[in-house]
């Protein structure tokens, strides 16, 4: 329950909505962001299922591939992508799809484990029905943001291994 505690600022994104309205935003605090989600979703993931270490192993994948080469303004890096990534990232994620994304890729976990251990029924008197429905909807939101996921480590490779292209041919 400790690690969901922990997470749970993040989750409602105020963490960064008080960083931006104190002034207090950096390039690091930026990297710090997506490190402390992935950290605390990764802690979730694991505590859920047996192999959810594999999906925190994706997501740091991503964060790898896009501070390394898109730096601390990737959200804003996505304007010559295919048109369901852009209308993912557009806007840093403002997006109705964005949203979806976001929910899906934060919410799942939370979500999961609220009907895993019974908070969802036992705390906000959630029938099983709407368990499951969220569960659905943001499972699907999950599987956008995997696509985007996926997208990203391509084209990451992709750069890489075209300067080695470039350098074979030199």
């Amino acid at each position: 329950m400790g690690q969901v505690l922990l997470y749970w600022p993040n989750i409602i994104g105020v963490d960064g909505w008080l960083a931006r309205r104190l002034g207090q935003t950096s390039r690091f605090g930026a990297w710090l962001d997506v490190v402390v989600d992935n950290m605390g979703r990764g802690m979730l993931w694991s505590l859920l299922f047996e192999w959810g270490w594999l999906v925190s192993a994706v997501e740091w994948c991503v964060f790898v591939c896009n501070h390394n080469a898109r730096g601390d303004h990737w959200k804003n890096s996505f304007s010559s992508s295919p048109p369901i990534i852009r209308a993912i990232m557009d806007n840093g994620f403002r997006t109705p799809l964005g949203l979806w994304v976001v929910s899906g890729l934060h919410c799942l976990p939370l979500w999961l484990y609220g009907c895993q251990r019974g908070l969802l029924s036992r705390w906000l008197y959630l029938p099983p029905w709407i368990q499951t429905l969220g569960a659905v909807l943001l499972a699907a939101g999950r599987l956008l943001a995997l696509s985007a996921e996926m997208w990203c480590i391509r084209t990451h490779v992709e750069y890489l291994t075209s300067d080695e292209t470039e350098e074979k041919k030199s």
